[in-house]
């Protein structure tokens, strides 16, 4: 299967242009940076400076799905996508309270089939644990738009295609039976997406796929790139991460 054969989801976000992009933000783990390796954690004091910037700067950070609906009806102004990687179970006690006090709204994207578990996946570092059932159902309660990241973080350009097919569809569907709403986004483990991978969640009923730099010919809501956001960023450094947004860089 490849995205130019795939089935086309009618409910779908429309294509969006290679230019004028959306802004999205990526973020994983709220919490102590102390010994990241990865540079995925943000402390909450950190998270609450930048979501301040964002506010003053006009803007307003929101769910993807939100942002892409406003988009199509012409009112994304001045919103910015926060998404919130892996599924972290420090995402309701640490983000949730500073995403509220500035009136933002975020994805989540989970592994359905590492709940309860930890970030196995990285080789080095601090041991993050990730949410239960009960954590995913608390923050969609909140407001939080749930998404896929598949089920167990793995790099799907290099899995077969009934592998593929499990990450994609069934991280769905388990993910409907837990909130009782099927996701609308799927994000790419590892950022990394190829037309093949593109047109297995295109397929699997997803209206959109969240990479971090999709290759130039995979444009589209299933190749929707974001931008890091670290410890390290203050005001300075996200004027800049804007300025290379709006470049397409």
């Amino acid at each position: 299967m490849s995205a130019d054969t795939a089935t086309v989801n009618r409910t779908a976000a429309p294509d969006i242009p290679a230019v004028d992009l959306p802004w999205i933000w990526m973020y994983h783990s709220v919490a102590d940076p102390t010994g990241d390796p990865y540079g995925i954690a943000v402390a909450p004091d950190r998270l609450d400076r930048q979501l301040g910037w964002l506010r003053r700067t006009g803007r307003t950070g929101v769910a993807v799905s939100t942002l892409l609906r406003a988009r199509a009806a012409g009112r994304a102004h001045g919103l910015v996508g926060l998404t919130f990687d892996d599924g972290y179970a420090d995402f309701t006690g640490a983000a949730l309270p500073v995403l509220r006090h500035h009136g933002c709204t975020a994805t989540l994207f989970v592994l359905p089939g590492r709940l309860g578990g930890d970030n196995i996946w990285d080789p080095e570092g601090p041991r993050r644990p990730l949410l239960t059932e009960d954590g995913i159902r608390k923050a969609a309660a909140a407001g939080t738009e749930i998404g896929s990241h598949g089920l167990y973080h793995v790099d799907l350009t290099a899995v077969d295609d009934e592998t593929l097919r499990q990450e994609t569809l069934r991280s769905r569907a388990w993910l409907r039976e837990l909130t009782g709403r099927a996701p609308d986004g799927f994000c790419y483990p590892y950022g990394t997406v190829d037309a093949r991978v593109a047109g297995a969640v295109r397929e699997a009923g997803y209206a959109y796929g969240c990479a971090i730099r999709p290759p130039a010919a995979l444009p589209g809501p299933y190749a929707l790139p974001r931008t890091h956001l670290s410890q390290a960023d203050g005001a300075v450094r996200l004027q800049v991460k804007r300025l290379r947004h709006r470049l397409g860089r």
